[in-house]
């Protein structure tokens, strides 16, 4: 598919209007093609595949929550801006911050949003174990499209989601087995499953899970631990 035939899927899939948000969302895969020849961002980078596996993959989230209203996004192990980047730039009325780890990723994520002039949207150069001192129970939604299991990435998210709030999980078709094994762990963190669609990519490129939980009760302070802990023994 070209861009013209790639715009037309954004278009008829997730009803974008506006020239100047497909403007803005070639332009930032632009600088992810051309960055990615010199910092490790991704490997995915031919037209058709990083409009799909990463553009379309990233606005699926607003196929099973509402986008469009005033929220606090997060996005946690953002890395090249996915779903975060990705979402700010279709829906311009969320407050997003993203939060990574690796400093020239941050330097390149600062960079698209100075480029396409977009507001309220933050780049946390921290880990999240680190940022969450600062920002716990701050944000209405708190994803994460990252290759961590669900218990381990549930500590890990979900301290930063207010009470009423969503952790919404972007995982793989195998997500039953992630969801039976992060049962303890999300009994723990005060969160419930209220949710969860199996959606396929065009062409045939995967197929992807969202995980909705909604926050019941305030996560114990002792959440989440030093990342070697985590990692080492998940809830």
């Amino acid at each position: 598919m070209n861009r013209l035939e790639l715009e037309r899927l954004l278009i008829e899939t997730f009803e974008i209007k506006e020239q100047s948000v497909l403007d803005s969302l070639y332009i930032y895969y632009e600088m992810l093609y051309e960055t990615s020849k010199v910092m490790n961002l991704t490997t995915i980078v031919e037209l058709e595949e990083a409009y799909i596996k990463h553009f379309y993959d990233s606005l699926l989230m607003s196929k099973v929550v509402d986008l469009t209203k005033e929220l606090k996004l997060a996005d946690i192990g953002t890395g090249a801006g996915f779903p975060g980047l990705v979402i700010k730039i279709v829906y311009p009325n969320l407050k997003v911050t993203l939060i990574e780890p690796i400093g020239k990723r941050c330097k390149f994520l600062q960079s698209v949003i100075d480029r396409l002039e977009l507001k309220d949207i933050y780049v946390i150069n921290e880990r999240a174990e680190d940022a969450v001192k600062k920002y716990r129970e701050s944000f209405d939604i708190v994803t994460a499209r990252a290759v961590a299991s669900l218990n381990i990435l549930s500590e890990i998210c979900v301290p930063f989601v207010k009470i009423n709030g969503l952790f919404i999980a972007l995982k793989g078709s195998s997500y039953q087995e992630e969801i039976d094994n992060a049962c303890r762990a999300v009994g723990k963190l005060k969160v419930k499953l209220t949710k969860k669609v199996l959606l396929e990519l065009p062409l045939k490129l995967g197929e992807r899970s969202i995980l909705v939980y909604k926050k019941t009760e305030s996560t114990p302070d002792i959440y989440p631990r030093l990342y070697a802990k985590i990692k080492k023994n998940p809830l």
